[in-house]
């Protein structure tokens, strides 16, 4: 599976807002901006992440995104899927003949699966714990670009 620019900045919208103070939102042009995401994609992206109950919309001078759930509810396999990514990405094989193929077959499903669970299983709170100790490590500021 390779992470495409629409999963990369998902997941980086998805985490700049995690990094609010609960019941906070910001702007599709301050999250565009602090992330360096073109503002017009991005408010694509963050509809599709509203229409799958990961954000909610705040209407007025102070609306804007937040998220629709705690960050350690929110899984990269649930925002990637919301966005349109494939997560599962078995080779296109017909059907096997031999032996090998039928092995080859049977990997390919099962590292697939494995795959669908981790991305199920890491949560915008991890990434957030992560970010934060590569960061401490590194002696930075709190606030960083995800």
């Amino acid at each position: 599976m390779k992470l495409t620019t629409r999963g990369h900045y998902s997941v980086k919208a998805l985490l700049d807002l995690s990094l609010l103070r609960p019941n906070t939102s910001a702007s599709v042009k301050a999250i565009a901006s602090r992330q360096d995401i073109p503002a017009p994609y991005l408010e694509k992206l963050l509809i599709e992440m509203r229409r799958a109950g990961l954000v909610k919309s705040i209407r007025g001078s102070v609306g804007g995104y937040l998220l629709a759930k705690s960050p350690a509810q929110i899984s990269i396999g649930e925002i990637l899927e919301a966005v349109g990514e494939n997560i599962a990405h078995l080779p296109q094989q017909s059907q096997p003949t031999q032996a090998e193929d039928w092995v080859t077959l049977t990997l390919w499903q099962r590292l697939n699966q494995k795959l669908k669970e981790a991305l199920y299983s890491i949560t915008l709170a991890d990434l957030y714990y992560d970010a934060r100790s590569w960061q401490a490590s590194l002696g930075e500021e709190a606030s960083f670009i995800v």
